[in-house]
């Protein structure tokens, strides 16, 4: 029995001329391929590998012109409003029937039916995909208040993108998506809701910058016509079925035909949401220049958020409740998942009598996430001063010798030897458009204060014994694609700046040592190793957050290696390591901050049971899979 939808659609002649994302029919729509039988295994296995943009609603039997499961009564030979026709990969024209192909009595100049050789010839051969469509949840946005700038305007805006599809046998290919503009205070909301319904491409792949996506201009579509943005909207970009298309041009086959891009197939299928889950996203701004948000699901984001109140504790009664900000570690930690190549500095000479003057807290946390991002493919790299050069390659040597680290770290220094110093340092050849890094973390850093001098808490200069790198995250400020991290428990660390009126005002000494320089983000701890550790446990948690790998991966498989899991398991804190790192830093003789005591603490606080409690707890949060929906 035809639905009314279907029933509409096949008496008003003005549907078969118009895009059917202008038709609210409550009921999910489909992009249509038909394939020769030799390539539909191949196909199927590319739909697997490549979810978001080609879930796989039906696949027919060959010669199999209805589709029972999805829709009743139906030829799709003749049902959608246009089609395109292929030839060895080539498009040869778009018509509105393939009904006649091959009958060579209904064959015509003026018809628009396809033409072969011989009756039916191709049928028997060829399978019918039927692939989710993004028409499939506009109903949903409008309902939930999201405007639906694309059915305003009539418009649908389609683009290959520079993100290479996962590809299985002949089939290798860009992705396409479809941008939607969306105002920015009801990007999550339009994430939450199409995250529901995974066959109509799911939650987006990407929000922000277009150029992320290797799009150049979105006035320009390859398919369809450009949407225009209102004054405050986010373009939000999702998966499109027009991947297939893409798909058929490159493989080449002698024969395939594909709706027309926007002319859908409507299915019997109900446009009924899935329930909601922990694995719903939440969407965070992480990046203004490029603009980039990211997505982590509920249950990801509510285990980090518990990971940031235990890291803010305060043993010691320092104060530091007093500058925490609201979801740093989650923004800092998202930020660092979309990282390629990130710079690590530690290093606070409070003991400026000693030698070394470094103190206990800084290095471990330094270690416990190049370790992470180490294992996460990242490039890490280690920034210290000239000064701290053998102690730091001593302390690397042995951290891999005792498994601490997997693979040794490069160990660089930074000099100021003129204005143009940090670019050339952070950029290949000085060129802004060319970064070395796209992250740069400090951690326990020693930070320049408002006089240009820096101190420690108790208010004794200590700029002899620091090198300038707070001049590269005041020269990242001003470069696109590079996010600067701060880690600190007194407001006198590097990137603290953000903070700096709070520690001013609520601090000992805070008017005088407090860090001029800012961070995009500040992490603010108890102890700041345990601010790195938290980083640590925190990508863990983003990197086995289904909806944040999806993200990541633009929705199509991500590539794991054999034993990858494994490798990050192994590449968490824990007890044995963190102790290991302490006792070579006491070896190399470096002294507890507070205390000045060589010995196994950090911040005047033991070892054991303080801070191998701590870190034991963050672990067994990170690794409770009762709570949230993660791993």
């Amino acid at each position: 029995m035809l639905t009314a939808a279907r029933v509409a659609r096949r008496s008003v002649v003005f549907l078969r001329r118009m895009t059917t994302s202008r038709v609210d029919l409550g009921h999910q729509q489909a992009t249509v391929v038909i394939l020769p039988s030799a390539l539909a295994n191949d196909f199927e296995a590319f739909c697997s590998r490549n979810p978001a943009a080609l879930s796989l609603l039906y696949r027919s039997q060959p010669g199999e012109t209805s589709c029972l499961p999805i829709a009743s009564n139906v030829d799709t030979r003749s049902y959608i409003s246009l089609y395109c026709v292929f030839e060895n990969g080539r498009l040869q024209k778009t018509v509105p029937s393939l009904k006649g192909f091959g009958d060579d009595s209904r064959a015509g100049a003026d018809t628009g039916v396809v033409r072969s050789e011989g009756p039916g010839a191709c049928w028997p051969d060829m399978v019918f995909f039927y692939l989710g469509s993004s028409f499939g949840f506009e109903a949903r946005l409008r309902e939930a208040g999201v405007p639906d700038r694309n059915v305003e305007q009539g418009k649908n805006g389609m683009y290959k993108t520079a993100v290479p599809c996962v590809p299985v046998g002949v089939f290798d290919c860009p992705l396409v998506v479809t941008m939607r503009p969306v105002p920015a205070d009801m990007v999550t909301t339009a994430a939450k809701i199409t995250h529901l319904n995974p066959h109509a491409h799911g939650a987006p792949i990407h929000i922000g910058d277009p150029a992320l996506l290797g799009i150049r201009d979105l006035s320009r579509p390859d398919y369809g016509d450009p949407v225009e943005r209102h004054a405050g909207d986010v373009p939000v970009f999702w998966a499109c079925g027009v991947t297939a298309v893409e798909a058929i041009r490159n493989s080449k086959p002698p024969l395939a035909f594909s709706h027309s891009p926007g002319s859908m197939f409507l299915t019997d299928i109900p446009d009924t949401p899935l329930p909601t889950s922990q694995l719903s996203p939440c969407c965070f701004l992480i990046s203004q220049d490029p603009l980039l948000y990211s997505l982590a699901s509920e249950g990801a984001v509510g285990k980090i958020r518990q990971l940031e109140k235990v890291i803010g504790e305060d043993p010691g009664n320092r104060g530091i409740k007093a500058l925490f900000v609201q979801d740093e570690l989650l923004r800092s930690c998202l930020a660092l998942s979309h990282s390629t190549s990130v710079a690590i500095t530690t290093g606070f000479p409070t003991h400026y009598m000693h030698s070394p003057p470094d103190e206990t807290d800084g290095p471990p946390g330094a270690l416990a996430m190049a370790t992470m991002l180490i294992a996460l493919g990242k490039q890490v790299t280690m920034v210290t001063d000239k000064r701290a050069v053998q102690l730091n390659q001593e302390l690397l040597e042995e951290a891999v010798r005792t498994g601490v680290l997997k693979t040794t770290i490069p160990l660089v220094t930074f000099e100021d030897n003129g204005p143009d110093s940090a670019l050339h340092f952070l950029c290949h050849e000085g060129d802004p458009t060319k970064p070395r890094f796209d992250h740069l973390v400090a951690i326990e850093r020693s930070g320049r204060a408002a006089d240009g001098n820096y101190y420690n808490m108790r208010g004794a200069n200590i700029k002899h014994l620091v090198d300038p790198i707070d001049d590269l995250f005041v020269a990242a400020a001003d470069l696109p694609g590079i996010t600067t991290i701060g880690i600190g428990d007194g407001g006198n660390e590097l990137g603290m700046g953000k903070v700096k009126e709070k520690v001013k005002a609520l601090m000992p000494n805070g008017s005088l040592v407090a860090c001029d320089v800012a961070a995009d983000y500040a992490i603010t701890a108890g102890v700041s190793n345990w601010g790195g550790y938290a980083v640590a446990c925190a990508l863990y948690l983003l990197y086995t957050c289904p909806t944040h790998q999806r993200y990541l991966c633009r929705g199509t498989e991500p590539a794991t290696s054999p034993g990858l899991l494994d490798n990050l398991l192994t590449s968490l804190p824990s007890v044995d390591k963190e102790e290991a790192v302490l006792s070579s830093l006491v070896r190399l003789g470096v002294r507890s901050g507070g205390t000045g005591n060589l010995a196994m603490e950090v911040d005047a606080l033991p070892f054991h049971p303080t801070h191998s409690d701590l870190v034991s707890r963050l672990v067994a949060l990170t690794l409770d899979s009762g709570a949230t929906g993660t791993p």
